[in-house]
């Protein structure tokens, strides 16, 4: 989602930025109109583009891929990862930013030009009352008027003072200061030299204070004064969200920066993948997952993209890795579920390799880390129970008291049934039936699911966790440390808190990693969550799409993206 402002920005790089680049995966950098594309970019028309339901689009809460999809669209954070080239910063409503000598005070310089969708500037006081409105327990849902925590407030919460706006001692963090219109200081804690990634976050949006206090519902859902979420990004809204129908976005006239080439985006919303590319396939839409078992058929009919994130007539099947895993996350103050030993039979129990090939035609690639490939810093096979081992399964169950499951609890599994997971899930049931253990399934939507995680009414269910910015803290901080709030597992592990506070506040970048690679380890050993799956795009685009680059992160770039005979 490259977000250049039309300006020549000089951004410092942080030693965990320059490790990065030398030892990560992710996809080189590559010319698009080398991919099939053309020099002669057509202007205009409207981009049909596959999601799910989102829970949010609302920034102080944008905890999901679906929801982020649109949100990204709607608004630009201080900075961006490079849609070619994730470990790559590139300006987004910042022009430049620098830390000082240990990286405790950041001070971004904000474009002059930019502007929110309804003409007023983007300036430094919009970001500091975003950035607080996510701190704060007490802000409402706009769609509800209830109180509705952010649960992705970890992003900035190593900002001097959120500790205080959390605990309602305070409404505004102390280490926020609008220096002048355009000139935002924010010092931490303490040192923290990755935190010009975190900023990339689309959570990390400006949202004016004079329009969600004004009623303006950023959910996108109600209009009681006729009004749509104002932002700063190259769309806005054109009418309410159709829930489980669509959600609508045209071009943002006021945007700062360089105009999209397309008219539009119609975000169009199915219960399923399969349902989606069956439109695909019917001509109706031009951007979705390649349907179940159709990975292979897909290649033949409408070709591959060489480089595996950029879609272009003729070379329109993605099939790139992603920096994201899939797994399973066990309820760890559930009875059963606490055992380490019934985590680890469930662990071992799980055929990765045949869930890679049966469902998604072996373009996947099983997991044996939380960590990603792509991420500086993976290392294979540390977490030494995320492998298929039968007889290892069965003896650690017999282990927790249940030989050849004699004895042992119906297991629950929880997923979201709208993403294409059920069959995942039958072999992960199937597999588990072999070792003795019996599981029934408990589904529902997205949004639904998720709550029942973050109240922890579940024992075991199916997560997956794309990077919000490609570096380890990112995998281990919010799923692992014992307040954060997508630790959905409740693991708690004192000694785990402590490291990863030092690791993020140690500023040399091999020491970093290293800090990180030995969490990485300890947090393997206790298990919490089950590794299955390294993520890669199964996704296609329509013949008439030139240039839409999916990236690693799973972000679509939709400003380079442009559609031949708009018209038609």
């Amino acid at each position: 989602m490259t977000r250049r402002l039309g300006r020549t920005a000089v951004a410092t790089l942080s030693l965990g930025l320059v490790f990065a680049m030398a030892l990560t995966g992710c996809a080189p950098k590559t010319d698009t109109a080398g991919d099939g594309g053309s020099g002669d970019v057509a202007k205009g028309g409207t981009l049909s583009y596959y999601i799910g339901e989102p829970a949010y689009i609302d920034p102080y809460n944008t905890q999901e891929s679906e929801g982020t999809q649109v949100e990204q669209a709607l608004f630009d954070s201080l900075t961006a990862f490079d849609a070619l080239d994730a470990v790559k910063i590139v300006p987004a409503a910042a022009d430049s930013w620098e830390p000082n000598a240990d990286a405790s005070v950041w001070t971004f310089k904000l474009n002059k030009d930019a502007k929110f969708s309804d003409g007023t500037p983007v300036m430094a006081k919009d970001f500091v009352y975003a950035w607080n409105r996510i701190a704060n327990p007490a802000t409402k849902n706009t769609s509800t008027g209830e109180a509705d925590p952010s649960v992705v407030s970890y992003h900035i919460d190593k900002v001097k003072g959120f500790d205080e706006v959390t605990a309602g001692t305070a409404t505004e963090m102390s280490g926020l200061k609008a220096v002048d219109d355009y000139t935002l200081e924010v010092t931490l804690k303490e040192s923290f030299a990755d935190f010009e990634y975190v900023v990339a976050h689309p959570a990390l949006a400006p949202v004016p204070q004079k329009a969600v206090e004004e009623g303006v519902d950023y959910n996108g859902e109600m209009l009681p004064y006729g009004d749509f979420p104002i932002g700063n990004g190259p769309f806005k809204m054109s009418e309410p969200w159709k829930r489980g129908q669509y959600i609508k976005v045209v071009q943002n006239e006021n945007y700062g920066g360089e105009a999209a080439n397309v008219d539009g985006i119609d975000f169009r919303i199915f219960k399923d993948p399969n349902t989606a590319y069956t439109e695909f396939e019917a001509g109706t839409l031009d951007f979705c997952q390649i349907g179940e078992g159709k990975i292979t058929d897909a290649i033949s009919k409408y070709g591959e993209s060489e480089n595996g994130y950029t879609a272009n007539p003729g070379a329109q099947s993605l099939l790139g890795a992603e920096t994201a895993v899939y797994y399973i996350v066990a309820n760890t103050k559930n009875d059963v579920m606490k055992d380490a030993n019934i985590r680890k039979a469930v662990s071992y129990a799980i055929n990765r390799q045949a869930i890679c090939d049966v469902v998604f035609e072996g373009t996947r690639e099983p997991a044996d880390n939380i960590v990603p490939p792509g991420v500086a810093g993976y290392e294979p096979g540390v977490w030494a129970e995320a492998k298929y081992d039968v007889e290892a399964a069965k003896k650690v169950l017999a282990d927790a008291g249940y030989p050849d499951g004699v004895g042992a609890p119906e297991l629950t599994l929880t997923f979201n049934n709208d993403g294409g997971h059920e069959k995942i899930m039958q072999l992960v049931q199937s597999d588990l039936k072999v070792i003795g253990l019996t599981v029934k399934f408990d589904t529902a939507d997205f949004p639904t699911t998720l709550k029942k995680y973050d109240a922890g009414n579940f024992q075991f269910g199916r997560l997956g966790w794309i990077a919000d910015y490609p570096i380890m803290d990112n995998f281990l901080y919010p799923l692992f440390f014992s307040t954060a709030g997508d630790n959905k597992s409740a693991y708690n592990n004192p000694d785990v808190d402590k490291q990863l506070d030092e690791a993020r506040k140690t500023v040399d970048g091999d020491a970093r990693i290293a800090m990180y690679q030995e969490i990485d380890k300890t947090i393997g050993a206790d298990l919490p969550v089950i590794p299955v799956m390294f993520y890669k795009h199964h996704h296609i685009a329509s013949d008439r799409v030139h240039d839409l680059t999916y990236s690693a992160m799973g972000l679509a770039d939709f400003q380079k993206v442009w559609l031949e005979a708009a018209a038609k």
